[in-house]
């Protein structure tokens, strides 16, 4: 059985939403105590406890394209890099020599080894010691002993998945669609920081309760008021945003009705990663907590589909645009005015509604993982 709806049954249930002026909810409230996002100590143990135990999806494949192709990053508070061998394998490494720990790799790129900038230790790209200058100075050193650290790596649903510690969490990857194909192209990313505890800013993206009154001249015209399809699949979730164009699809069969262009969808992979699929490209945003009042945004974007010319590109390009400059500055804003009234004294919970089922299910796995602990 498939994880989430078929195309074809996500459209007829937001028709149905529309002719009977419903949506999907939960059966339950949550509350969340504010203190968990103020607490030092929580920050620690969401990082360390499920973070670095957890298969999180660090990047999509189409960021590693070749043999060689690597992306060096910072996950749940430390650094690493992945790459793809001469033999199509992806694989990960802590980023730090084995000599005196400097970083091997920066940013993305192509390489045939990683070099150490340091004292020019060198590793192939399966992370084997192939060179160190004035070996002669290091008697009896082992150097198949001394290659780069290995984290567990895992190429599913085109997205590469990254556990650091070796008493793992069961992740839920099976039922995960094809998310990103080989047919798409990267053509942007970026990094910035949000002074926001990264559940904050998370929360945005998983409810369109908040939409007319958030974006009321951005996304509201174009979409609707608290209407939306809510799935879950183990920890993993998506939530529909349908357009007011979906509409055209009633007089047409159901099995002949495609929705390209008539919502966005965004998944919810546990526990911080996103993947917004738009008209004209796919995002994936990455929210790196670094500390209980800082988050690290990193989104890596490709084009739906093959490039036919920079028109297509262009297409791409545009629709990103928009909903960088438009929708997410506005839930940013709100972000951020959440997390300055945090400290206020004024709420001991934030209370998540019939209407918020996502945000709800997020914290009661979270929490479940650290009841555990």
């Amino acid at each position: 059985m498939a994880a989430f709806l078929t195309d074809q049954d996500v459209a007829q249930r937001v028709l149905d939403h529309i002719a009977n002026r419903t949506t999907d909810t939960g059966e339950a409230l949550w509350r969340e105590p504010v203190r968990h996002y103020l607490c030092p100590r929580r920050f620690t143990d969401e990082v360390e406890t499920v973070l670095r135990r957890y298969p999180t999806p660090f990047c999509p494949s189409a960021a590693l394209p070749e043999a060689g192709s690597y992306l060096a990053r910072t996950a749940a508070g430390i650094p690493l890099v992945v790459v793809r061998g001469d033999d199509g394998v992806v694989r990960g490494f802590r980023n730090a020599c084995r000599h005196r720990g400097a970083q091997v790799a920066s940013g993305r790129g192509c390489a045939r080894a990683f070099r150490c900038g340091y004292h020019g230790w060198t590793y192939r790209l399966d992370g084997a010691l192939q060179h160190l200058p004035h070996e002669a100075g290091f008697p009896g050193l082992d150097k198949g002993q001394h290659g780069l650290s290995a984290v567990p790596v895992e190429e599913k649903a085109g997205l590469i998945f990254v556990t650091q510690e070796e008493d793992a969490i069961v992740g839920d990857m099976d039922d995960l669609p094809e998310l990103f194909t080989a047919r798409q192209q990267l053509f942007d990313s970026s990094e910035y920081t949000l002074d926001l505890n990264w559940k904050v800013f998370l929360e945005s993206f998983l409810e369109g309760y908040h939409i007319k009154p958030a974006h009321p001249e951005t996304f509201f015209p174009f979409g609707f008021d608290n209407l939306n399809v809510v799935e879950t699949a183990g920890r993993n979730a998506r939530i529909t945003f349908p357009f007011q164009r979906i509409a055209q699809l009633k007089d047409v069969a159901p099995e002949q009705r495609k929705v390209d262009g008539l919502l966005t969808y965004v998944y919810h992979l546990f526990p911080n990663v996103l993947i917004a699929v738009l008209s004209h490209h796919t995002t994936m945003v990455v929210l790196e907590p670094v500390a209980v009042d800082a988050t690290r945004v990193i989104s890596y974007s490709v084009t739906n589909n093959a490039l036919e010319g920079e028109a297509s590109l262009e297409k791409a390009r545009n629709d990103k645009a928009f909903v960088s400059t438009t929708g997410q500055s506005e839930d940013i804003a709100l972000a951020k005015s959440i997390q300055a009234s945090l400290h206020s004294g004024a709420n001991a919970f934030f209370t998540f509604g019939r209407y918020e089922k996502l945000p709800g299910h997020f914290h009661r796995n979270l929490q479940a993982l650290l009841d555990q602990r």
